[in-house]
């Protein structure tokens, strides 16, 4: 069985204008379910959580019974739009032990975000036999943006990064990650190369908008505010209805971002096997 969550933040709190809000992400949320529809995904079986619903309680709860409630041959998508930042990872002993990557739920100001830690601890319950793909349009980290005029057909007159600066301690932290030896950000190669990243043992398929240190964007598309990466990928499923393997989606969309000046690469993690297998199977 196929079954998805979809989530898309444009309003953060509070609700209404105010907070950090964003444009493009409920339109990629639409677009995502319906794009999985077409790829053989039951609508009743697509769980969509947007703006004021996209709580974190809401998030953690509906992922759980996403992971809790499948069987072996069941194929699972966790997809995420909005914002993204890094926080400080603090051991009990108050030591920096390096970086998380995190989500921020429409309440992340009051109920916290989402770190990468607490997805590892539900997907940690994934059974044998289950495929998972998640897929993530923000940012979770990045010093700035810088957009190139290429004389594309394209509106680029509004372009916003999908990411929260980092509180001053987490910024601290950040700024001399390098020199810190327990960092795990230290052990991030930073290049602008595109590589399918290998990650042995790994039980699910991340799909990044950018790198870690890059910023993912959000812009005109043909009319509509969309992610210039949740664009492409739905793109390219549409046209192969899904039929395709997980390194051809991963070059494809790289391409297409590149061909847009899009100042974003697109990364994938899985274990090696994973790149040469059809998405969704």
């Amino acid at each position: 069985m196929k079954k998805a969550l979809v989530i898309g933040i444009n309003d953060y709190a509070p609700i209404g204008s105010g907070g950090p809000d964003l444009n493009g992400c409920v339109n990629d949320a639409r677009d995502m379910a319906n794009t999985l529809v077409i790829c053989g995904f039951n609508p009743a079986k697509i769980k969509i959580l947007t703006n004021q619903n996209a709580i974190r309680a809401n998030i953690l709860n509906y992922l759980k019974a996403l992971v809790n409630s499948s069987v072996k041959g069941d194929s699972l998508v966790f997809y995420y739009s909005g914002h993204g930042t890094r926080v400080a990872n603090i051991g009990t002993d108050l030591e920096i032990d390096g970086l998380d990557e995190a989500i921020c739920p429409h309440d992340y100001a009051s109920a916290g975000v989402i770190r990468d830690d607490d997805f590892k601890a539900v997907l940690s319950k994934l059974k044998a036999g289950v495929s998972l793909e998640v897929i993530f349009d923000c940012c979770h980290s990045g010093t700035g943006t810088r957009k190139m005029e290429l004389g594309l057909d394209l509106e680029l007159s509004y372009e916003a990064p999908r990411f929260i600066p980092p509180m001053l301690e987490d910024e601290f932290y950040m700024t001399y990650a390098s020199e810190m030896p327990s960092s795990k950000s230290s052990k991030k190669a930073t290049s602008m190369t595109k590589a399918l990243v290998p990650v042995a043992g790994m039980n699910h398929t991340l799909w990044a908008a950018s790198k870690d240190n890059q910023v993912s964007m959000e812009g005109n598309m043909s009319g509509q505010i969309r992610g210039y990466f949740t664009y492409h990928f739905c793109k390219i499923l549409r046209a192969t209805n899904g039929n395709i393997v997980r390194k051809t989606l991963d070059k494809q969309i790289a391409i297409a971002l590149a061909a847009m000046g899009a100042a974003q690469i697109n990364q994938t993690e899985s274990m090696t096997a994973e790149f040469s297998q059809k998405i969704f199977s």
